[in-house]
């Protein structure tokens, strides 16, 4: 459909993170479809990345326009450094976007929760905002809370708990484990995340609405506290369209899953940015292996440190015939898949929306940020899946992982709860579902001048 002359141009602007990028893909997709003409932002890093990916000649439809601006980073930093990117992006991106959005008549953008400094500067250019919540409902409103449990002595404003007990949300979370305390490797870091979060709820009100990737069948009690938000979700990507990953799938996997019976395959894979230490990466090969059953585990490049590649190439051909690994997959074509069984997840929101959509059961092993809620969500609240335990060095063993997989898959309500809650995800976003819904109302309200 072509743009309209009285529709606004929208620019989207994501963290720098494939995890925010994908999901801000698919919503640019669907404005598109709506007659929208997209300004899709990513640093020049990210844009190279996301295009050398894109192998299928025009994925990019016509209406979405992909353009970048420097990170601020040289050749020779870590650009996948996020915590490095964030503290610097404010300054590196500022004048470049407040000169494209006048240049390119910018009259909306939607900006990434976590790209919030470019409330004021939008606002200030005459720019309406919509805020994007990579996370859940429930998550954006524990972001909302930090100062009331600062002030009742939970957390201090560095971040460090000062009260080791569960905090009583949806869902319940201990508060070692609220996202922006978790996220924190060192206490430097943890008390940027804090104070960072403090600062910029201060500028949630400059936003009209603030749009969540969730739907509200999925978080009615987290969606009920947040007044103006339309809930969108799943943004999940159609199989025949890219949807802005970093690295190129392995299509061969697929065929890989033809040779196997239905409900057969353990599928692992823990998201673009985690790492395993040696221990708990070798702990976790010989749990698949002991397990017995075919897997496919996506092992992309520097996910693990200190992995002996000798070791690593004896374990591939261990498990050869019944193991495959892969650098990335196509995740949504293989959760689809009828041989998948479940899914050994890091627990992303992304991972997590995927999965529920195609009524894929879970075992959770989440190690940061908002992962430990939505562990919470799946394993107390909708009851899709298992929890991983970790012994008393924290490492989650071998014999833990054979446990489980044979839980898991033994679990017939567990497998029925999934399979509902499929059909509640699809029944969302289909016509007349609450998600379709809200995405005419996010149109109707980006048409305004």
């Amino acid at each position: 459909m072509a743009a309209a002359a009285s529709q606004p141009r929208v620019m989207v602007l994501p963290l720098p993170a494939q995890g925010h990028v994908i999901p801000l893909m698919e919503l640019s997709h669907r404005l598109v479809e709506h007659g929208f003409e997209i300004d899709f932002v990513n640093t020049e890093f990210n844009h190279g990345r996301v295009l050398g990916a894109l192998a299928e000649k025009g994925a990019v439809p016509g209406g979405l326009h992909m353009l970048s601006i420097p990170d601020g980073l040289g050749p020779a930093d870590d650009h996948t450094d996020i915590g490095a990117l964030v503290k610097g992006l404010p300054t590196a991106m500022s004048g470049r976007l407040e000169e494209m959005i006048r240049s390119r008549k910018t009259k909306w953008m939607v900006a990434d929760v976590s790209m919030s400094w470019a409330l004021p500067l939008a606002t200030a250019a005459g720019v309406r905002v919509a805020l994007f919540c990579t996370y859940s409902a429930a998550a954006f409103k524990l972001r909302m809370n930090l100062p009331k449990l600062i002030e009742d002595g939970v957390l201090d404003e560095n971040g460090n708990v000062m009260r080791h007990e569960r905090v009583q949300l949806m869902p319940p979370v201990n508060a070692a484990e609220i996202p922006w305390v978790s996220l924190g490797s060192t206490p430097e870091r943890r008390r940027t995340n804090i104070q960072n979060v403090l600062k910029t709820n201060r500028l949630m009100p400059l936003a009209e609405t603030i749009i969540c990737n969730t739907f509200m069948e999925m978080e009615p009690d987290a969606l009920a506290l947040l007044p103006n938000a339309l809930s969108l979700g799943p943004l999940v990507a159609t199989t025949s369209r890219p949807a802005g990953h970093f690295l190129p799938q392995d299509l061969a996997c697929l065929t890989w899953l033809d040779r196997h019976a239905p409900g057969s395959v353990v599928y692992v894979a823990f998201g673009s940015s985690g790492v395993l230490d040696a221990t708990r990466f070798q702990e976790l090969a010989d749990g698949l292996a002991l397990s017995g059953r075919p897997f496919l585990w996506v092992v992309r490049p520097n996910f693990t440190t200190g992995v002996e590649e000798d070791w690593f190439d004896v374990f591939k051909r261990r498990v050869d015939g019944t193991g495959l690994v892969v650098g990335w997959a196509p995740q949504q074509r293989v959760l689809s898949h009828p041989s998948v069984a479940c899914f050994v997840s890091h627990c992303g929101w992304n991972s997590t929306m995927e999965a529920m959509l195609h009524g894929v059961p879970f075992l959770c092993w989440p190690y940061f940020a908002d992962q430990f809620c939505n562990q919470s969500y799946v394993c107390n609240v909708w009851g899709t899946g298992v929890k991983l335990c970790r012994d008393e060095r924290g490492v989650v063993t071998k014999e833990e992982i054979e446990s489980k997989i044979a839980r898991l898959l033994g679990e017939d309500e567990i497998k029925a709860r999934a399979a509902t809650w499929k059909h509640k995800a699809c029944a969302s976003i289909t016509k007349g579902g609450s998600s379709y819904q809200n995405l005419l109302k996010l149109v109707n309200l980006l048409r305004e001048q």
